[in-house]
């Protein structure tokens, strides 16, 4: 299961990895189940940062922390964000219109202002969290995040024949993919505590929310959406462990 789990890492991040010939579609699709694990990956990446700059002060680190965590994932799921954004305001509720918006490389207004509100409220939220010094709660948001993706493309269709996630969905195992969207909040809980499970409440009300309009506007989700429900997730985390989450937890 080396490969699939090398091909979540080359897609959800900037990480160079060892692939000398593209992937199987089938490989693709076990990809997902691995999304957890790239997600506990930047996460522990991203903590090794703020102990780094444990001498730094806060507005600062928070910076460079959202920094490191931009150029760790390329970017991709800001993208996705904005691409939606910009579809959801100008597809005026046509659906053909929305997925034609999304195709468009363009980033219109919609699209840079749900770029700024998510890369401030994670900022604040940082700066916060470096001060408590809570980094579980940072673990929760990169971890959630990419567990809230194999739910997706196992209870959403892809709405798109041809996009990247085509053989995502095609060939996604279900069965295990069940497993590890279960298995995964419970063992988080498990390890850190149970005092963290507004978070994983509030993971399970974002995705409610955002496939509700996924469903409603395009019958179904695309690789942008998928992208925007990574952004969206983890930025309510991380407000969530905010207010929620006590400081000495």
């Amino acid at each position: 299961m080396i490969k699939p789990l090398l091909v979540a890492v080359q897609f959800l991040t900037r990480l160079p990895v060892p692939m000398s010939t593209p992937p199987a579609e089938k490989t693709v699709g076990y990809s997902l189940l691995f999304y957890p694990l790239v997600g506990l990956m930047i996460g522990t990446l991203l903590i090794g940062l703020g102990w780094l700059l444990r001498d730094t002060p806060p507005l600062v680190a928070a910076a460079l922390l959202l920094t490191g965590w931009v150029v760790l994932t390329g970017g991709l799921h800001l993208d996705g964000l904005a691409d939606s954004a910009d579809a959801w305001v100008g597809g005026m509720g046509d659906t053909e219109k929305i997925l034609a918006i999304m195709k468009d490389p363009n980033c219109g207004p919609a699209g840079v202002m749900a770029i700024l509100l998510v890369l401030l409220l994670k900022f604040v939220s940082l700066h916060s969290l470096f001060i408590a010094q809570n980094w579980i709660a940072l673990l929760y948001a990169t971890i959630l995040a990419r567990t809230l993706i194999p739910l997706l493309f196992l209870t959403t269709p892809y709405v798109r024949r041809y996009g990247l996630g085509a053989p995502i969905a095609a060939h996604q195992p279900r069965k295990l993919s069940i497993f590890v969207v279960t298995v995964t909040p419970f063992l988080l809980l498990l390890i850190t505590g149970f005092h963290y499970f507004g978070l994983i409440l509030t993971s399970i009300l974002i995705f409610l929310v955002l496939r509700f309009m996924m469903m409603r506007r395009i019958h179904g989700t695309t690789g942008d959406t998928a992208g925007a429900l990574i952004e969206i997730a983890e930025t309510s985390v991380l407000l969530a462990a905010v207010l929620l989450v006590p400081i000495n937890s």
